[in-house]
């Protein structure tokens, strides 16, 4: 895996992927950023609900689930000191659909975080305490 990172100004980056995608970074205002895309660390958090959340609908797929939407809300916290690393990341899965069946959605929530989710396990080796949760909505 391969990636590029570009200065394009002040504090912003532009970051490509070995697969040829790329993503504007910026700096927050007090650090000479004109806010013209996410800071490095929420792209960090971003990836994570992204692997995590592509685990769970793979998953939920090769389970038969009739999944009509599923959405990740991430919320982290961060050391006060600098380095400010992640201490915590919790993520909560709203998943929606007929007939979800939530032992089902528990599992698939559990072996992303257990088993396939790479971001995920890389950060909590690393000492980061991650938590998930999870709902079921009806789509009806």
């Amino acid at each position: 895996m391969k990636a590029t990172v570009d200065w394009t100004g002040n504090a912003s980056f532009k970051v490509t992927s070995g697969s040829g995608h790329s993503v504007q970074l910026d700096g927050p205002p007090d650090h000479g950023g004109e806010n013209l895309g996410p800071r490095p660390m929420e792209m960090l958090l971003m990836g994570l609900g992204g692997c995590s959340s592509f685990d769970v609908m793979s998953i939920l797929k090769k389970s038969r689930q009739e999944v009509t939407a599923c959405h990740a809300e991430l919320e982290a916290e961060r050391a006060d000191a600098v380095p400010a690393v992640f201490t915590k990341i919790h993520l909560h899965f709203v998943v929606t659909g007929h007939n979800l069946k939530e032992n089902q959605v528990k599992r698939a929530v559990s072996l992303s975080a257990e088993k396939y989710c790479s971001a995920s396990i890389m950060l909590e080796q690393a000492g980061v305490e991650i938590s998930h949760s999870h709902e079921i909505r009806d789509a009806d």
